[in-house]
């Protein structure tokens, strides 16, 4: 069956704006054009664009999504069932840290001492939710959702031993940093101790590290005003410095 711009658009809830964008780009082209100069889709094409809408909820940028449906190695099939295992894990997740909440909740009520463990699962569930609502929109965006959703996984499978290790390289990581800054040298050795350590610190919650993920996560730390603040309360230029210094001792 074949379907014009407004036909496609009022079945996946899309504008004729978009689909034209969409084929502007090269993400979607149309079937044919007719003899009246009209894009006219087909049931591959309504195929493709489901993907396409699929891949954009989960937080895949269109450039990212356009690389992986063009792949002549792309199998539809597997990357939903992949993304779809993912989901379901972070859902298994979710549901166990929802039910530690509740018997947390029950304790309190019920005046009982809380098991520790219980005590930081729930920890761990706040600072998730706190995590998502100040920055999730961006991560996702920058990174992907799956992306996200590993790191979310990792981090609610995570012990008490490594959250307080990565309590303690984030100290290390601001103590270094501002020895640094003392330097006014990006090149020096605590500079390189703080990239060091930034670099552990980001093994606890990425279920892999690239330099070029490195350094874009120091971009960010400019770029966004919150992450630029948050690091800028040690001292006024310390984004700006650990961003220079993660670019200068990080090799592509």
């Amino acid at each position: 069956m074949d379907y014009t711009v407004k036909k496609l658009s009022e079945i996946a809830g899309v504008s004729g704006r978009t689909l034209r964008f969409y084929d502007q780009i090269g993400l979607l082209k149309p079937k044919y054009i007719n003899d009246s100069g009209y894009r006219v889709y087909g049931d591959n094409e309504v195929d493709l664009l489901q993907q396409i809408l699929f891949f954009k909820t989960l937080g895949m940028p269109l450039e990212s999504i356009k690389v992986t449906i063009l792949n002549p190695n792309y199998n539809p099939i597997k990357s939903l069932e992949m993304h779809y295992e993912k989901l379901v894990k972070e859902k298994n997740h979710i549901d166990q840290l929802l039910i530690d909440i509740q018997l947390t909740i029950e304790s309190k009520k019920k005046g009982l001492p809380m098991d520790n463990n219980l005590k930081f699962k729930a920890l761990k569930v706040k600072q998730l939710e706190e995590n998502e609502k100040k920055y999730g929109k961006e991560i996702r965006e920058r990174y992907g959702t799956e992306v996200v959703i590993e790191s979310n996984i990792k981090f609610s499978e995570m012990n008490q031993e490594t959250y307080q290790n990565a309590d303690e390289l984030s100290k290390k990581i601001f103590e270094y940093l501002l020895k640094a800054m003392d330097n006014s040298d990006i090149t020096c050795e605590e500079a390189k101790q703080a990239v060091l350590f930034h670099k552990e610190w980001l093994m606890i919650y990425w279920k892999e590290y690239s330099v070029i993920a490195h350094r874009g996560l120091g971009d960010m730390y400019l770029s966004d005003e919150r992450f630029k603040s948050y690091y800028d309360s040690a001292r006024v230029g310390s984004a700006q410095f650990l961003r220079d210094a993660i670019y200068y001792h990080t090799t592509v």
